[in-house]
């Protein structure tokens, strides 16, 4: 009895373990698409170039 007891903790543990390691691929794999899509869309390229417009700006 004792044993059957230890076995279901055991598994509900194992699957536990499964979903994260499910959850963390999942959220490596938006990371990756996001980060990707955010370097197509030059948006880091645009802001620097505001960003150095506005410094010139300021300057004068």
């Amino acid at each position: 009895m004792k044993d059957k007891i230890n076995l279901n903790i055991m598994k509900e543990q194992g699957i536990t373990l499964i979903a994260l390691i499910i959850t963390i691929i999942i959220l490596v794999i938006l990371a990756s698409v996001a980060i990707k899509s955010l370097m197509d869309s030059r948006i880091i390229e645009v802001a620097a170039d505001g960003t150095r417009k506005l410094c010139n700006r300021t300057k004068k």
